[in-house]
């Protein structure tokens, strides 16, 4: 063997065997000037304009797509609050909910943030944004591989979740059929042992004085054509 190949390999070794160099874990919530305590982060603001609290986890397993989130939301908002003076104080807060599935054979984690954004005193909307991760397969469920390559699942959830919609309003509700076969309408969801809970922000579904809604459609409904 050449000697330098050798001396290459040697070094290598030994680098692994001390466990140098290895690279520490990106912290995102120092990114994004929060503070942390155990595995959350709260990141806070106030001036003149507005006031502002964020929370997430940090133990998620995609914390990146996360923090990205919650940047681009919060700088949008400061942007807009400095520039909208309204005679108070505009508000953003964001909170978040852990969701786990151990049905197998994919295991999945989810976190939904919920956004309660005040720009307009007379109208705050609240909004939802969801992050699962299969942990069989160590990446992100989106829509699109949450189900079978064949499945249609529409055609099953929008008159379920219609129904369900009714039912918490206690009265007959519409739901365009253009919003109701959108899959764009249906990206927010959560998994859990007990189905799928999706996750519908102001004026998804429903006109906005309605607010945010979300549906349970348990795995008895949709679980043939789950992934």
């Amino acid at each position: 063997m050449h000697k330098t190949t050798f001396a290459v390999i040697a070094a290598a070794a030994i680098t692994a065997g001390t466990g140098v160099a290895q690279a520490a874990p990106k912290n995102y919530c120092a990114d994004l000037k929060g503070a942390q305590a155990g595995t959350t982060c709260t990141v806070s603001g106030s001036d003149p304009a507005y006031t502002l609290t964020i929370t997430f986890p940090t133990d998620y397993y995609d914390t990146k797509s996360i923090a990205e989130y919650v940047g681009k939301t919060r700088d949008s908002f400061v942007n807009a609050a400095k520039g909208t003076p309204n005679g108070q104080p505009h508000t953003l807060t964001i909170t978040s909910a852990v969701y786990q599935s151990q049905v197998p054979p994919r295991g999945s984690r989810s976190v939904v943030l919920t956004t309660y954004e005040n720009l307009d005193a007379a109208h705050p909307r609240i909004s939802y944004r969801g992050f699962t991760w299969d942990q069989a397969y160590r990446k992100p469920i989106t829509w699109e591989t949450l189900w079978q390559p064949s499945a249609d699942p529409l055609p099953v959830l929008a008159p379920y979740v219609q129904a369900e919609l009714a039912k918490q309003a206690a009265q007959p509700v519409t739901i365009a059929a253009d919003a109701a076969y959108d899959p764009a309408n249906y990206q927010q969801f959560a998994i859990t042992n007990d189905g799928v809970i999706f996750f519908f922000s102001q004026g998804t579904l429903l006109p906005e004085a309605a607010g945010a809604t979300q549906v349970l459609v348990p795995r008895s409904v949709i679980d043939p054509m789950l992934a």
